[in-house]
């Protein structure tokens, strides 16, 4: 079972897969039983599919929190120059535990992190003696968070 990769490469994935993820996508913790129904296949079927499906990569099933609620009162997304390779920063930003978001981006920015922090000292912190020590990285922008309006993970599959 393949994907599309992150620059659009074409892949193989079958209808009912698919359809798996999509209900998935609606509600992470359906049961087997329902989205077998939903999608003819029987609940150890459904089983399978799920589990290859993440064993691949292809998904994550996570409990996705408001940070606000959990006490990090400060997101933001960092603009990123670097200097040289960039795969090595962005692994080692990936490695950072606030940093829930790396992309490598063509564009003003080589890179884009989102960051949660629990105030605006532990973003200063973060952001001009960690991400700003990194080597390679030559300069960051930061764009603060004031009020977030949508954020979903249901856009469905093609």
């Amino acid at each position: 079972m393949a994907t599309r990769d992150m620059n659009g490469a074409p892949g193989s994935m079958d209808a009912v897969s698919k359809a798996i993820i999509e209900q998935l996508q609606e509600d992470g913790r359906r049961p087997y039983a329902a989205i077998g129904k939903a999608v003819g296949l029987s609940e150890a079927a459904v089983r399978q599919r799920v589990q290859k499906l993440l064993d691949q990569g292809v998904m994550q099933i996570v409990a996705v929190t408001d940070p606000l609620t959990v006490g990090f009162r400060r997101q933001a997304m960092v603009g990123i120059t670097v200097e040289g390779d960039l795969e090595p920063v962005a692994d080692a930003l990936a490695a950072l535990d606030e940093v829930e978001y790396v992309v490598i981006t063509a564009g003003s920015f080589d890179l884009l992190v989102e960051i949660v922090c629990e105030d605006d000292d532990h973003l200063l912190e973060l952001v001009n003696k960690r991400i700003r020590a990194l080597p390679g990285v030559r300069a960051t922008e930061s764009f603060v968070y004031l009020k977030l309006r949508k954020q979903t993970y249901t856009w469905g599959t093609r």
